[in-house]
């Protein structure tokens, strides 16, 4: 499979196992799961046919491990704009993890802190390397600090992903440290 095609399926199954499920007639258990021959089966009538190979190869390779594959299920693992449980534990993060962004975004960072969005939670990297990449996607990447410790000491809620991201319902502003 060539890299192409492997984005474009990822970018496939990141709209529809994370956002509209509903486009190409699938629905998502609560906690984000479907029958992989039901999607495979719905991608082909809606004109984007893969098969159970291509779609393993793209979970396999993901350098995000964006998907998990459980027996014959499949569910994003983070970053779901529809509504899902996907019952992870609360988690002790380390004292301090990091959210890449850019630089038009920092006043309003500043004012209300990182809002989920239109997503679930704000997404924490553990690295400051992670969060620089996670920034760039949208142009020259600022990195936040956020004080996790003293979050979790105030009774903030932290969970794990499968893949290693940080999710919190959102980070306020005194919590954040900004460069320069």
């Amino acid at each position: 499979m060539d890299s192409r095609r492997t984005v474009q399926v990822s970018k496939y199954l990141s709209k529809h196992l994370r956002h509209e499920p509903g486009r190409i007639g699938i629905a998502l258990d609560s906690q984000g799961w479907v029958e992989i021959d039901v999607l495979l089966a719905a991608a082909a009538a809606h004109g984007f046919a893969f098969g159970r190979e291509e779609l393993e190869h793209v979970v396999a390779s993901n350098d995000k491990q964006r998907f998990a594959i459980d027996g014959s299920r499949i569910r994003a693992n983070q970053g779901h704009s529809v509504e899902v449980d996907l019952g992870l534990p609360v988690a002790d993060p380390p004292p301090y993890l990091f959210h890449g962004t850019v630089v038009r975004s920092i006043a309003a960072i500043r004012a209300e802190g990182l809002r989920p969005m239109n997503r679930h939670h704000v997404h924490l990297s553990a690295d400051r390397e992670t969060a620089t990449r996670v920034g760039a996607r949208r142009g020259k990447p600022v990195v936040l600090s956020v004080d996790a410790g003293a979050m979790r000491a105030a009774g903030h809620e932290f969970r794990l992903s499968a893949n290693g991201v940080w999710l919190v319902d959102r980070v306020p502003p005194q919590f954040l440290r900004f460069p320069g």
